[in-house]
């Protein structure tokens, strides 16, 4: 189970930036629902150990998502408003793994996955390959998509 992809964000609030760690229980992510036009702070994924109906982690590889794997989920399309999302280096387990931030271009989010309803609800970030120029940092990066205006 990698617990590394996309480990932290960075999101604003009115004048307020919030860091969010994916290791963190209480980490929730700013997503804007399909169709929606108010943003939710939503459960990001689910670690190991916690109760819940979704898989464990919080992130679904595109690939899995195109072949049907998350159908049984029943998930919602959501995205995630973001600024920063950050990567570690290495794998887990590694020691002293450098962080990257990266920042989200303007008008644009990460692709999430929402399931669940209500306060069982849970996001997660959808994934593919990352950029040629940053393989070397992991093989997986948050897939970003306009926000529609």
């Amino acid at each position: 189970m990698e617990l590394n992809m996309c480990g932290g964000v960075e999101a604003r609030e009115a004048d307020k930036v919030w860091k969010i760690y994916f290791p963190s229980p209480t980490a929730a992510l700013p997503v804007l629902l399909e169709g929606s036009d108010q943003l939710d702070w939503i459960q990001w994924g689910r670690r190991e150990g916690e109760l819940g109906a979704g898989p464990q982690g919080g992130w679904a590889r595109l690939s899995t998502v195109e072949a049907g794997g998350w159908v049984k989920y029943q998930p919602h399309r959501g995205l995630g408003i973001v600024q920063r999302f950050m990567e570690k280096e290495g794998q887990p387990g590694d020691k002293n793994r450098p962080s990257h931030w990266f920042d989200v271009p303007e008008g644009q989010a990460l692709e999430c996955l929402v399931i669940g309803e209500g306060e069982k609800r849970r996001v997660y970030v959808v994934t593919t390959e990352p950029p040629a120029e940053y393989t070397w940092i992991h093989d997986r990066w948050p897939l970003l998509t306009t926000i529609a205006g």
